[in-house]
């Protein structure tokens, strides 16, 4: 552990892995403090889907803020679709709900790449896959390895990986 300080019990790397939880923490205690029931219950919602997160599998782990950032936009996600699911069965209100609470967890998302960006980050990346050879579905799997390390949350995967499979023709 060469180089590395011990800040309250932990080590200097995992400090500042928790930074991302820590906001939220602390913004959970203000929402409570000022009585604002929609922020303190999203944000309770999303700090448990953050310990599930970190107790999941065989081994706990302090998850990182690009993992904590990946639970938030699962999360997001969740609302998004239940919102839409809401309005289907034609409930406003809880879809309206659903909408305010990914209102809240959208602060803490990376703003979300523009169409125009995302088309022209899969167009890069087909030209050097399809360049170096690579055809079908080894140029998907490439293309979309390279994608989604420069879109990292900031657009849907699924309609990357349309786009993705149009740029390469195979629809």
């Amino acid at each position: 552990m060469t180089g590395d300080r011990v800040i309250a019990g932990r080590d200097c790397h995992t400090a500042v892995m928790a930074a991302m939880k820590d906001r939220l923490k602390s913004d959970l205690t203000d929402a409570i403090r000022s009585r604002n029931e929609l922020t303190s219950a999203t944000l309770r919602m999303a700090l448990t889907a953050i310990t599930n997160e970190e107790v999941a599998g065989k081994q706990s782990r302090e998850l990182t803020d690009d993992d904590v950032m990946t639970v938030l936009g699962r999360e997001a996600k969740k609302r998004r679709e239940s919102a839409e699911a809401f309005d289907a069965a034609e409930r406003p209100k809880l879809a309206q709900r659903e909408r305010d609470e990914l209102g809240v967890l959208e602060t803490y998302l990376p703003t979300p790449l523009a169409e125009d960006e995302v088309d022209a980050i899969i167009a890069a990346a087909v030209a050097e896959t399809v360049a170096g050879g690579a055809e079908g579905g080894r140029a998907m799997g490439a293309v979309m390895k390279n994608v989604t390390a420069q879109i990292s949350g900031r657009a849907d995967g699924s309609v990357v990986a349309a786009k993705v499979r149009s740029a390469l023709g195979m629809n």
